[in-house]
C-alpha cells in the first residue's frame, strides 16, 4: 500500500491508501473513494474526464501518444497535466499529490 493525496475541486485534501498489487490506476482509485471524477471512457484514454495535475515532484512514466493526443483536446491543460486512467499505481508513487482539474463547465 502507498499513500496518495488527492486535492478535489473545492481544495479539500483527501489522504488515500492505494494498493499497488491490483493493477489499479489513479482514476479507479479516485472512483473507489467516491471522489468527483468521471472516467467516462473507462480508462482507455479516449476522454479527459479523469484529467488531473501532478502537484508533487514525482517522476512518472512518460505519456503515451494516446494520452498526449487526448490532453491536446482537453480544457485547462497545464504542464503538469495527466490523465488519471494512464497513471497506474506503483510503489514509486508513495507520497504522490494530485489535484483534480476543473470540469468543462467550471471556470
Amino acid at each position: 500500500m502507498i499513500n496518495i493525496t488527492v486535492i478535489d475541486r473545492k481544495g479539500e485534501r483527501h489522504e488515500l491508501e492505494a494498493p499497488t498489487d491490483m493493477s489499479m490506476n489513479m482514476m479507479e482509485l479516485c472512483k473507489a473513494y467516491e471522489l468527483p471524477i468521471k472516467g467516462t471512457c473507462g480508462g482507455m484514454a479516449l476522454c479527459s474526464t479523469c484529467h488531473m495535475y501532478i502537484e508533487s515532484d514525482h517522476t512518472l512514466r512518460e505519456m503515451s501518444e494516446d494520452e498526449e493526443n487526448m490532453l491536446d483536446q482537453a480544457f485547462f491543460v497545464e504542464d503538469n497535466s495527466r490523465l488519471g486512467c494512464q497513471l497506474h499505481l506503483v510503489d514509486e508513487m508513495e507520497g504522490l499529490v494530485v489535484r483534480l482539474a476543473p470540469e468543462d463547465e467550471e471556470i
